[in-house]
């Protein structure tokens, strides 16, 4: 038996939705991942293994779907799950059991906002020249929102929140785009989790802060 045999019973169509047949690998990643978003709104760990098996689905998705750069994206939030799994764990410093919410840096926002517009540029450059994409810039440009996002979900920056946002509304129409429309449904979801998850985690810092008032120097 290959791997072929084994991974296409996931490419078989499962349901129709708006005449476009729906497969196991989109309802799976569907499923998936709205747990995942939901997980990390709450902070439970789960969210880091749950999210491994969401990027698993989606790296079959995508590359079915010419989306590259997104596939490729899938490998890199393997490796970011295992880091911000690593850190929500031992991140919080002596005698810190949890890694509490914090605000982005300035210098961190420096770094970040230079990477993803390097990244942007040099994957849409990427994508056009050595790949069959139609959509080079906005595939590249949600690859960029989603890596920056995910830094600061590893690091529990609030402002990770808004830049999923950003991603979510780019991602939306693009999938639709492509007529992966339980996936434009999916990130649809993702775009109201991450509203409720910006909320919990500007009141968890909000009230880390007042902690940090109250206690005397």
């Amino acid at each position: 038996m290959t791997l072929a045999d084994i991974l296409d019973p996931l490419q078989q169509p499962l349901v129709t939705v708006l005449d476009t047949p729906v497969s196991w690998t989109e309802v799976l990643g569907f499923g998936s991942g709205a747990l995942c978003v939901r997980l990390v709104a709450r902070q439970h760990l789960a969210n880091w293994p749950i999210g491994i098996a969401n990027n698993l689905f989606f790296i079959l998705l995508f590359t079915q779907s010419g989306l590259y750069a997104d596939a490729g994206l899938q490998i890199v939030f393997i490796a970011l799950a295992a880091y911000g799994w690593w850190t929500w764990t031992h991140g919080g410093g002596p005698g810190t059991a949890v890694l509490p919410v914090r605000s982005t840096t300035r210098t961190e926002w420096t770094w970040l906002l230079a990477a993803g517009a390097a990244g942007t540029l040099g994957l849409t450059l990427l994508l056009s020249r050595a790949t069959d994409s139609t959509v080079p810039f906005w595939d590249a440009l949600t690859t960029s929102l989603s890596l920056m996002a995910t830094y600061g979900q590893c690091r529990k920056r609030v402002e990770s929140w808004w830049l999923w946002i950003a991603a979510d509304l780019v991602h939306i129409p693009l999938y639709a785009y492509k007529e992966l429309y339980l996936t434009s449904l999916l990130y649809l979801g993702f775009l109201a989790l991450c509203l409720l998850g910006l909320r919990s985690w500007s009141r968890d810092l909000a009230s880390h802060r007042r902690e940090e008032v109250a206690v005397p120097a």
